[in-house]
């Protein structure tokens, strides 16, 4: 029967101080927007989950879906421009 005492320092390499890297900070920063979208749209999905959607209810899922979309497209756009120095 091997040991895995040995292959310990394999997973255990690098130490995790929990905290998030300053590069993960700046995409959670990149990202907010986005995330605050989908969570708008969640909100408005969970309203109508226990009972008839109303019309009101359909233009507020309606109405965050768009800007859900709107969020991922511009999310991309600075993403890219991030790349390409500004290019695209």
């Amino acid at each position: 029967m091997k040991s895995i005492a040995a292959l310990q320092a394999l997973v255990t390499a690098s130490p995790v101080d929990g905290e998030p890297s300053d590069a993960e900070l700046d995409a959670i920063e990149l990202e907010i927007p986005l995330i605050l979208a989908e969570v708008d749209l969640l909100d408005a999905e969970i309203k109508a989950i226990d009972r008839p959607a109303t019309e009101l209810d359909k233009r507020r899922i309606r109405r965050a879906r768009h800007r859900v979309l709107a969020e991922r497209r511009d999310l991309t756009n600075r993403v890219v421009a991030m790349w390409t120095g500004g290019a695209a």
